[in-house]
């Protein structure tokens, strides 16, 4: 197995400028690739994740073209449903990806086959296929019931109400509410239970907004579709830096003394993410932020201070605070973060595993864990990673007490942030 050696440290500063969001930037494809007229898309994220999603849409016959050895992207859209009407698409273990696509290819009109990863296989998506089909989606699973793959197959027009559980997956809502301006009909979405993950489904309120289609919204428990809607090329469209990214070099700051500033998110971000640097504040980190910038510092006296939190804003950078747990005086406790069940590996289950081998006392429930820090880490754990990124990148943060640390499959990262362990070894000293 490939690993990496990250040397102890002690202190981390400098300014860390962020690659593009992984959320906004599949959506804004996707968006781009349904729209009417041809889209700029500037800075996009480069990654495994992207990658696909660019496969996926040429192979769909939306027009991809990059600008030179830019992160900058020309897609030209289709103007509705896909033209290509028969193709198999492979799709790695990307669930934005994958299911936005789902939504898509079930409302095209087409022979579809979708595919992934053996774990993309693993996470759920029955969910989103019982919402398609009350409106008369017809779509097969290829392997076990209520996962991937999937054959899709053309829809048989049906009822124009629909409804989705709000407890697993914030994706299943953003698949949907991209996909039905497909229907060209007033189409409604009923959330069952509590929605996880708002501001998620915020960062697609917004995108679909910049593409030129308003949702009619009943609190997060209805959402209206209008027959009129139509996405409209807004021509260039700028992809914001990735706030959960942005929560490693945060935390480092708040870690090894700082300051850390990244760039790229900040007060005027779109990203539910941003608040992760609330969750810092708690802890007694000095936090400084500007429209595009956030700027993390350790506590002017003492250390971090245990806390004990909702994480359900906030799942993925919730993860980071499981590791600056180990940095806090007394037990932290993170809730309502049972999505990190189904997520790229069970990062529950995963993350109690990981920090016990640096020395932590780890409780871990359905939808919690509790962190009580050792009195001293343990040197040289080899932590294994799962094949998700944010494992990787979440325990690199443990060398900031002192200690070696051995990561194991560190190309993982490539999934969102293929540069990262160069990037934490610019700030980590």
């Amino acid at each position: 197995m490939d690993f990496l050696d990250l040397p102890a440290s002690t202190a981390a500063r400098g300014t860390v400028r962020l690659p593009g969001s992984k959320s906004i930037s599949n959506r804004v494809l996707l968006l781009a690739a349904l729209a009417k007229g041809t889209t700029t898309v500037r800075a996009l994220l480069d990654s495994d994740d992207t990658r696909v999603m660019l496969d996926a849409l040429r192979a769909l016959g939306v027009g991809v073209a990059r600008v030179s050895d830019s992160d900058d992207y020309e897609i030209t859209g289709v103007g509705g449903a896909f033209p290509v009407k028969q193709a198999e698409l492979f799709l790695g273990n990307a669930g934005t990806a994958f299911r936005s696509l789902t939504a898509a290819c079930a409302l095209s009109g087409g022979e579809y086959v979708l595919k992934g990863v053996p774990r993309m296989h693993e996470r759920p998506i029955g969910d989103l296929v019982d919402a398609l089909r009350l409106l008369g989606a017809r779509i097969d699973y290829l392997g076990q019931e209520g996962f991937p793959p999937l054959h899709i197959h053309p829809a048989e027009l049906a009822g124009d109400v629909t409804e989705v559980r709000g407890n697993v997956s914030s994706q299943f809502l953003t698949g949907l509410l991209m996909a039905l301006p497909l229907r060209q009909r007033n189409t409604t979405i009923e959330v069952i239970g509590e929605l996880i993950s708002k501001p998620y489904i915020g960062i697609t309120l917004a995108m679909l907004r910049r593409f030129g289609v308003d949702i009619a919204r009943n609190g997060w428990q209805g959402f209206g579709v209008p027959a009129a809607a139509r996405y409209q090329s807004p021509g260039e469209i700028w992809v914001e830096g990735d706030a959960s990214s942005a929560s490693y070099f945060l935390a480092a700051g708040a870690i090894g003394g700082g300051p850390v500033r990244v760039q790229g998110v900040g007060r005027d971000s779109v990203q539910g993410d941003v608040r992760f640097a609330d969750a810092l504040a708690q802890m007694g980190a000095q936090i400084d932020m500007g429209p595009n910038w956030i700027e993390a510092a350790a506590p002017r006296a003492g250390r971090l201070k245990a806390i004990d939190l909702d994480c359900n804003a906030i799942p993925d950078a919730a993860m980071t605070l499981a590791v600056a747990a180990l940095f806090a005086d007394g037990v932290t406790t993170l809730r309502n973060i049972a999505s990190w069940r189904v997520k790229e590996t069970d990062r529950i289950a995963a993350m109690a595993t990981e920090l016990r081998k640096v020395g932590a006392t780890v409780e871990e429930g359905a939808d919690f864990i509790r962190i009580t820090p050792p009195e001293q880490l343990i040197p040289n754990a080899v932590i294994d990673t799962y094949d998700d990124h944010r494992m990787a990148m979440c325990l690199s943060l443990v060398t900031l007490g002192d200690v070696p640390v051995r990561i194991n499959d560190p190309a993982c990262v490539n999934k969102t942030f293929p540069a990262y362990f160069k990037t934490f070894a610019g700030i980590a000293q």
